[in-house]
């Protein structure tokens, strides 16, 4: 079965501090919704992506809760635009610690088991080692299907060293596992042909 998902990037890195000084600009609730409710209508999921600057995870999740309520609607984490207290975007790879996601993992999994809601994709961005430590900490619980997307550009044979060396890790059975093509950035794209003939095969593909 696929199921036709549509990742809107909820949360916007950016290049000034902002009103809240955390470097990230969030849509509003407002603008999103008629997109939650057109993917609603057409039986399509919806992913709502954070990049949240020097603000944690979970306080851009809690934004968004009544969305993340609903069945169709997972959550995507972007460890790439996640700042330390000093840092700005685009001065290097973001990193974000398994106890932050952990966070997001036990408040989103509360809520599939309150609203009685199957169970949710939860996507965690990685194509660099270091911008996930103790990853091998990071929470599974059935209420959520934890994914790590590797979402790394470039040529083939660079995002294929960022696959393999991401998948390689002890940990990496305890996770799904998902591609990301650029239509702009990759030198060539990447076949269906290719992206199915990965291990683990992916249970996520995306194209931005």
């Amino acid at each position: 079965m696929i199921l036709p998902t549509f990742e809107i990037i909820t949360t916007v890195a950016s290049a000034s501090a902002g009103g809240d000084g955390d470097y990230s600009a969030m849509t509003a609730r407002d603008a999103i919704r008629p997109w939650i409710e057109t993917a609603a209508a057409n039986n399509m999921y919806v992913v709502l992506d954070l990049q949240p600057g020097r603000t944690d995870f979970l306080t851009q999740a809690r934004v968004y809760e009544e969305f993340l309520r609903l069945p169709h609607v997972g959550l995507a984490l972007d460890p790439e635009w996640r700042l330390k207290p000093n840092q700005v975007h685009l001065q290097q790879v973001g990193t974000v610690d398994a106890a932050e996601i952990n966070q997001v993992v036990a408040w989103l999994a509360g809520i599939v088991r309150e609203q009685a809601l199957p169970q949710k994709l939860l996507i965690v961005h990685q194509f660099q080692t270091s911008m996930i430590t103790n990853r091998e900490l990071i929470d599974t619980p059935p209420e959520l299907a934890v994914l790590i997307q590797m979402d790394g550009q470039g040529s083939m044979r660079a995002k294929y060293a960022s696959w393999n060396a991401l998948t390689g890790k002890p940990d990496a059975e305890k996770f799904h596992w998902g591609w990301k093509n650029f239509y702009d950035e990759d030198h060539p794209n990447a076949t269906p042909e290719q992206v199915l003939e990965l291990t683990p095969k992916p249970k996520f593909v995306s194209f931005q």
